[in-house]
């Protein structure tokens, strides 16, 4: 089954920079996740809450096993998470974090409980997820998804998303 994940970081944790933080986390999800394609990094401005360091952003894209629970995935990505320093107790919703690993999509599931929402509720709105992922589609046998996609960005403002300046390869290969 499918999953596309949306990482982001504007913290560092143990002298690690946001995009080591990001490669790191790659990593530990190479552990869970087969087949993973991985867009470049994205500096993208702070949404919601302005006041904080700018993010980098990545999509990851790749293949889980189909007996893995949408809710057993989320307990792993929020162990990874833990492990590159954050701390949900302590953090501003939609505060500054060292790692921040969202679930867009999970094959086809949908559904809606307390701890977790598929589709992710907000991709819609978020240049920082959209225009990463669109990276990773391939031309072909994602065009539907594709045309989507760029449809719901071009109705986007501007969210100050661009290509990070530093040369950083985040390709996990299997």
């Amino acid at each position: 089954m499918e999953v596309i994940l949306g990482l982001g970081s504007n913290c560092p944790f143990e002298g690690k920079s946001s995009v080591e933080l990001l490669k790191l986390a790659v990593h530990s999800l190479g552990e869970v996740l087969s087949n993973i394609r991985v867009s470049s990094v994205y500096e993208t401005k702070p949404m919601y809450v302005l006041s904080q360091d700018n993010f980098f952003n990545a999509v990851l894209r790749g293949q889980i096993q189909d007996d893995i629970s949408p809710e057993a995935f989320l307990n792993t990505i929020h162990q990874i998470e833990a492990s590159l320093g954050r701390d949900r107790s302590k953090e501003i919703r939609f505060g500054p974090r060292s790692m921040d690993i969202d679930i867009e999509k999970f094959g086809d599931i949908h559904m809606d409980s307390p701890v977790l929402t598929l589709p992710h509720p907000r991709i819609k709105e978020r240049a920082f997820v959209l225009i990463p992922l669109l990276e990773i589609l391939s031309d072909s046998a994602d065009k539907k998804i594709r045309e989507e996609y760029l449809s719901l960005l071009s109705k986007l403002p501007d969210q100050g998303v661009v290509k990070s300046s530093e040369e950083v390869q985040l390709l996990f290969r299997n």
